[in-house]
C-alpha cells in the first residue's frame, strides 16, 4: 500500500514547465473608460523563444469595477479606475505559469466644460475664483490642462489659476477651452460701490444650522447696485462658506464672516452654540443568529410581525413575533434555493411579500411572491424568473394608485432596472426594463432602488445616482416604461483613492443605495478592499452623500458623512432622523432637520449610535451592520454578524431645576 501511494503520488505531480516568463503586450496598457483594448500574451522558454503548443487565457483578479476581460485578452471598460488582471499560461501537464498585470482606465477626454461661478456683473477691484467642471461623452469627470483667455484683459482679466479680476469699466467674455471643449460666458465690469453691508448681523445658531447671507452695495447716490456677488470669507476655520453666501459652523463658538466687494468690505458676527443632540440608545430586544449571516430585515405594517433574511447558504426567510419588542420569536419560515437573500418588502397594505434571490444552486433566481393572509405564516405564490435568472439583488414594491402594483427590481445578468406586474401576485408578469446607456456592457450594474411619488431613484454603481419617471408624469413615464428625469455622478476612483492604496486594485466601490427625503436624495456608497471581502472581519470604507434635487433636473451634492472607521450600508429617514446601518461603524441616527451643508459628522448632528454585537454571534463580538427599519419609535437594527437587535433612543434627560 505505501508504494501503491508513492507511485499514484509520482503519476500525478505534474512535469516541470517549459515556461520560464510570460510576455504581456503592453505591459502596462492604459484605456480610456468606455473603451476596448486588447491584451496579447506570449509564453516563453529560458532563451526567450515562444513555447509552442502553450495556451495562453486572462482571468480578473479582483472586482470588476471599472471593467472586465475576457479569457482572449479583450479589456471592456466601463468607468475610471484600475483592473488588475492575470495571464495564465499551461501547457498540458505541466503546472501553469501566471503574470499579473493592473490595466489602468482613465477617463476621456472632456467633451464640456462648466464653469463656476460665471458671474454677470463684477465691480473694478474685485477678485473671484473661477473653477470648471469637465465630463466626457458619458458624462464621466474627467481633468484637463484649462487655459482661459479674456476677450478685453483692460476690461477683465483672467490668469492661468482662473482668478477673474475687474480692471476697468466695461464688458468681456471669458472663455475656458480644454482640448476641443469650451465654454465661454459674458461679465460686465462696472465701478466699485461706495458702500457695503452685510446682513444679518450678529445671528445666533446652532452647528450645523445654515445661515444665508446677503450683501446690499450702494453706489455715491445711495442707490443699490444690482447682479452683484461679494468675495467671501470667514475665520476661523471651523465652517463652510458658499459663494452664495450660505454659512455653517462645525464646532461651536465665535465667528467673523466678511463680504468684500471691489475696495469695500463688510464683517458681520455669528454666535455658533453647540447642537446637542445626542442621545443614549438602549437594546430593548434582540434575537441572535448563530448559523448563519443576517441579511435584510423588513417590519410588516401593523408592527407585529418581522421578516428577516439569512445569506451565505441559509436558504429561508424567518417570520418573528415582535408584539413584545423585547421577547422576538421566531415563528415560522420560508425556506427555498436560495442561498443569499438580500432584500425583503411587502407591499404597503401588508397583503403581498416579495424576497429577491442570488445564490440558487439550480441557477433559477429572480423573485418569491408570498400572500399574507396570516402575516406570520407567508405562503408562496409564485416565483419570477423570466430574464432574471442570473439574479436579483434588490426588489421595491410600489403601488401606483393609477396603474397598480409593481415590483421594480436589479437585474444582475443585464444591469438593468426590469419591472414586473404583481397585481395578479400568483401571476407575476414582464412590465418593461431600463438602463443606462453605455458603449460596453462591462461595469454596468444597478444595485438598488427607491421609488417615492411615482420617481425612481436608482443606485447605479459607476453610473452614480439615476432619477426615472416611473408614473409621476414629469417626463409621461409609467411603470412599464420608465423615463429618464436626471443622473448624478461623480468620480468614484477619486473618492476612493485612499481605500484603493489600502485596499488594492480591484477593489469594491460603488452607489449603493438612495432614499429620497423632501428636496433631498441622501446615496451610500458600499467600498470595500479586496482582502477585507476574504476576511469575515474586514472593514468597510464608505461615504454617505446628500444630493439637493430641489431643481430634479440638476441634482447636486451639499453635504456628506463618512464615519472615522466603517463604512456607510442601508438608510431609513423617519421625520427629521437618518437612521443607518454602518457596517463596523454599527448603528447610527443623524439630525436632519433644516438646510443640510458641509461635513454632517463635524457639525455634531450624530444622534446616537449603538455597536451592535453578541458572543454568540455568527460572528463573535463583532459589528458588521447591515441597515435598520423604523417602527413604533424603535429602530430594528439587522446585523450581518450578530442577528436581529431592537434598538431605542432614549430622550433627552430632563434638566433638574433646584
Amino acid at each position: 500500500m505505501p508504494f501503491l501511494t508513492l507511485a499514484l503520488a509520482v503519476l500525478q505531480t505534474p512535469a516541470p514547465t517549459p515556461i520560464a516568463s510570460i510576455r504581456v503586450t503592453p505591459r502596462h496598457p492604459v484605456v480610456a473608460a468606455h473603451d476596448t483594448l486588447r491584451i496579447r500574451a506570449e509564453p516563453l522558454d529560458q532563451s526567450g523563444a515562444v513555447v509552442a503548443g502553450a495556451r495562453v487565457r486572462f482571468v480578473t483578479a479582483g472586482f470588476a469595477n471599472a471593467g472586465v476581460i475576457d479569457s482572449t485578452g479583450l479589456v471592456s471598460t466601463a468607468s475610471a479606475g484600475t483592473l488588475p488582471v492575470v495571464a495564465i499560461a499551461t501547457v498540458p501537464g505541466a503546472r501553469p505559469v501566471t503574470e499579473r498585470i493592473e490595466v489602468t482606465i482613465v477617463s476621456g477626454p472632456a467633451a464640456t466644460v462648466a464653469i463656476t461661478p460665471a458671474p454677470a456683473r463684477i465691480v473694478v477691484g474685485q477678485r473671484i475664483r473661477l473653477g470648471t467642471a469637465l465630463r466626457t461623452a458619458f458624462g464621466d469627470s474627467t481633468g484637463g490642462a484649462v487655459t482661459w483667455t479674456s476677450s478685453a484683459p483692460a476690461v477683465a482679466s483672467i490668469g492661468e489659476a482662473g482668478i477673474l479680476a475687474g480692471t476697468a469699466a466695461g464688458n468681456a467674455t471669458v472663455t475656458a477651452t480644454v482640448g476641443r471643449a469650451r465654454a465661454a460666458f459674458g461679465v460686465t465690469v462696472i465701478p466699485s460701490p461706495a458702500s457695503l453691508v452685510v446682513t444679518p448681523d450678529h445671528p445666533a445658531v446652532r452647528t450645523g444650522d445654515v445661515v444665508r447671507f446677503t450683501a446690499v452695495a450702494r453706489d455715491r447716490a445711495g442707490r443699490p447696485i444690482d447682479g452683484v456677488t461679494p468675495t467671501w470669507s470667514f475665520s476661523p476655520g471651523h465652517g463652510e462658506l458658499g459663494e452664495d453666501g450660505s454659512f455653517v459652523g462645525y464646532q461651536a463658538g465665535q465667528y467673523l464672516v466678511t463680504g468684500s466687494l471691489g475696495n469695500q468690505s463688510a464683517s458681520v458676527a455669528v454666535t455658533v452654540a453647540p447642537r446637542d443632540v445626542r442621545r443614549k440608545t438602549t437594546v430593548v430586544g434582540q434575537l441572535v443568529r448563530t448559523k448563519f449571516e443576517t441579511s435584510e430585515v423588513w417590519i410588516h405594517p401593523n408592527g407585529k410581525v418581522a421578516y428577516l433574511g439569512t445569506t451565505g447558504g441559509g436558504d429561508r426567510l424567518y417570520t418573528i413575533d415582535i408584539s413584545d419588542p423585547t421577547k422576538p420569536v421566531i415563528v415560522d419560515s420560508v425556506q427555498d434555493d436560495l442561498r443569499v437573500l438580500n432584500d425583503v418588502m411587502t407591499t404597503a397594505d401588508g397583503k403581498v411579500l416579495v424576497f429577491t434571490r442570488e445564490g440558487a444552486s439550480n441557477r433559477k433566481n429572480g423573485i418569491v411572491i408570498c400572500t399574507l393572509d396570516d402575516p406570520l405564516h407567508p405562503k408562496k405564490v409564485a416565483d419570477f424568473t423570466d430574464g432574471v435568472t442570473a439574479g436579483v439583488h434588490s426588489a421595491f414594491v410600489y403601488t401606483d394608485p393609477k396603474f397598480g402594483t409593481y415590483v421594480f427590481l436589479t437585474n444582475d445578468g443585464t444591469g438593468s432596472i426590469d419591472v414586473v406586474d404583481i397585481n395578479d401576485p400568483a401571476h407575476p408578469k414582464r412590465a418593461g426594463s431600463w438602463h443606462t446607456d453605455t458603449r460596453v456592457e462591462a461595469g454596468r450594474y444597478i444595485h438598488d432602488l427607491d421609488v417615492q411619488d411615482g420617481l425612481l431613484y436608482g443606485s447605479y454603481w459607476n453610473d452614480g445616482l439615476v432619477i426615472l419617471d416611473v408614473g409621476n408624469g414629469i417626463k409621461g413615464g409609467t411603470p412599464g416604461k420608465p423615463e429618464l428625469v436626471s443622473q448624478f455622478k461623480y468620480d468614484l476612483a477619486s473618492l476612493y483613492r485612499d481605500a484603493e492604496v489600502t485596499g488594492g486594485a480591484g477593489y469594491v466601490r460603488g452607489t449603493h443605495s438612495a432614499w429620497r427625503h423632501g428636496n433631498y436624495v441622501f446615496i451610500a456608497d458600499e467600498v470595500f478592499g479586496i482582502q477585507e471581502l476574504q476576511s469575515k472581519t474586514g472593514r468597510a470604507y464608505g461615504r454617505l452623500q446628500v444630493v439637493d434635487v430641489s431643481d430634479i433636473m440638476h441634482p447636486k451634492s451639499v453635504a456628506w458623512y463618512e464615519p472615522e472607521f466603517g463604512g456607510v450600508h442601508n438608510l431609513w429617514v423617519a421625520g427629521d432622523t437618518l437612521y443607518m446601518g454602518a457596517y463596523n461603524a454599527g448603528f447610527r441616527a443623524f439630525d436632519i432637520s433644516g438646510q443640510l451643508k458641509g461635513d454632517l459628522r463635524a457639525q455634531g448632528r450624530e444622534i446616537a449610535h449603538a455597536q451592535v454585537s453578541s458572543p454568540e454571534g455568527y460572528v463573535p463580538n463583532f459589528t458588521m451592520t447591515w441597515g435598520v427599519v423604523v417602527k413604533n419609535n424603535l429602530a430594528y437594527v439587522n446585523d450581518i454578524n450578530g442577528g436581529l437587535f431592537i434598538v431605542r433612543i432614549d430622550p433627552k434627560p430632563r434638566e433638574l431645576v433646584p
